[in-house]
């Protein structure tokens, strides 16, 4: 007679177990982690497509100077990198999108010239009139070259460039170089090391990626080491 009752209880659903204070905080930290990482992968990913997208534009306007930014040279010979953002201002100055020409960058220790005087040599080898070229030979990376520069144009009254360098390094000099005041826009260079295969492309894109998200958090040099050629 007993027997469905007993049944019956049996046949009531189970309340689930509680977890206890350290069950529920590890379950919440679980979850915290997975939603970091997330935000941490949407970041990279981000700023990776904005990379991307920056490089593509070629923006030709008008403005008071082409800077070319600073790479390794040899004894006054600019590098293989650095030729060839050299050649893009070059280009750039002879369709008129800037009466002047501004090479910047220092030296290591050791060299006998500076990286923005053997971009002022390679210039006016091609032609480029030496009165249009202002070389501001310091910086030792990309931020302390913008902030150099900011400064020579400030001394000039001028504000306004279009940015030369490759085309994965686009976005965060953009960055730097409105941060620093200037009005600025990029036309990189289509050829050399940084353009060649696609594992030079892929690896300056994870370079700018990381750098410019470190600058973004930290407003601090970050400069990683370039490996696609020189």
């Amino acid at each position: 007679m007993n027997s469905a009752p007993s049944r019956e209880r049996h046949d009531l659903p189970r309340r689930p177990a509680r977890l206890g204070f350290a069950g529920t905080l590890a379950r919440w930290t679980r979850r915290i982690v997975a939603g970091v990482v997330l935000l941490a992968a949407a970041l990279v990913l981000g700023t990776a497509v904005r990379v991307w997208q920056v490089a593509r534009i070629d923006d030709t306007s008008t403005a008071d100077a082409i800077v070319v930014l600073g790479a390794a040279q040899y004894s006054g010979t600019p590098s293989s990198v650095f030729e060839a953002r050299l050649e893009q201002a070059y280009k750039l100055y002879e369709r008129g999108v800037a009466p002047e020409v501004i090479t910047v960058g220092g030296k290591q220790e050791g060299d006998e010239y500076t990286e923005a005087a053997s971009g002022k040599n390679y210039l006016i080898s091609r032609g480029v009139p030496a009165d249009s070229i202002t070389a501001v030979e310091e910086g030792s990376d990309t931020l302390l070259s913008i902030e150099a520069v900011s400064e020579a144009m400030g001394a000039q009254g001028i504000d306004s460039a279009v940015l030369v360098s490759d085309p994965w390094h686009s976005l965060r000099t953009r960055t730097m170089a409105r941060d620093a005041g200037l009005e600025a826009w990029t036309a990189p260079t289509r050829q050399g090391p940084a353009v060649f295969t696609r594992e030079s492309q892929l690896h300056g894109i994870a370079r700018e990626t990381g750098a410019l998200i470190w600058y973004q958090l930290t407003h601090f040099s970050a400069d990683f080491p370039y490996t696609a050629g020189q």
